[in-house]
């Protein structure tokens, strides 16, 4: 049997851009409003503009990432194609928790969803790249996935869960938090300079 990993990769780029559409699906409705003004659309529902874009830039990141990282597959296996629905879960997902956050805001609860929701997809992608990475019969020989995938991957998910215990111990930090994934970079430089130092 083929295990070619085309099919896949279609499959999940399509779930993932139905996802990433149905994000805005809350904002068109808002359109329907009897306000006196258009701009009174824009200005009465800034939590759910605001959480319809942070979303979206969730999504496409992770998106990006898993994009990239299945370029160095040559074939799939079971356990990747499970941890690969168990991402596309997450993503699939994570528009409800949009809508929590547009309603809610702040509410300990809709941040822990929402945060979980993502912190819960970055796991899944830092799954795939150990798996991508550790079996040779996934992996493309002519196109390794080097270990900066791989710390990459770790430093996010462990931001992310920074970021979540920011978020709830610290009131009115909420979402701001996820800007730790900025430092992403450089936790994995300095992971690379300890590395080089030990070995």
């Amino acid at each position: 049997m083929s295990r070619n990993p085309d099919r896949l990769v279609l499959f999940t780029d399509a779930v993932a851009a139905i996802a990433i559409t149905l994000l805005v699906l809350p904002l068109v409705e808002l359109a329907n409003e009897p306000l006196k003004h258009p701009v009174e659309v824009l200005t009465h529902h800034r939590d759910q503009i605001g959480s319809f874009v942070l979303s979206f830039v969730v999504i496409a990141r992770l998106w990006l990432t898993h994009h990239r990282m299945f370029a160095h597959v040559k074939r799939y296996s079971n356990s990747l194609v499970l941890w690969n629905i168990g991402w596309l879960f997450t993503t699939v997902l994570l528009p409800f928790p949009t809508e929590l956050v547009g309603r809610y805001g702040g509410e300990h609860f809709t941040v822990a969803f929402y945060m979980g929701t993502v912190l819960a997809s970055s796991i899944c992608l830092s799954a795939l790249t150990l798996l991508i990475h550790r079996d040779p019969d996934i992996q493309d020989p002519e196109n390794p996935l080097d270990d900066q995938y791989l710390a990459s991957g770790v430093a996010t998910t462990v931001l992310i869960v920074v970021a979540l215990v920011l978020a709830l111990a610290v009131p009115g930090v909420n979402y701001f938090s996820l800007l730790l994934l900025l430092l992403t970079p450089v936790v994995v430089r300095v992971w690379n300079r300890r590395r080089r130092v030990t070995s």
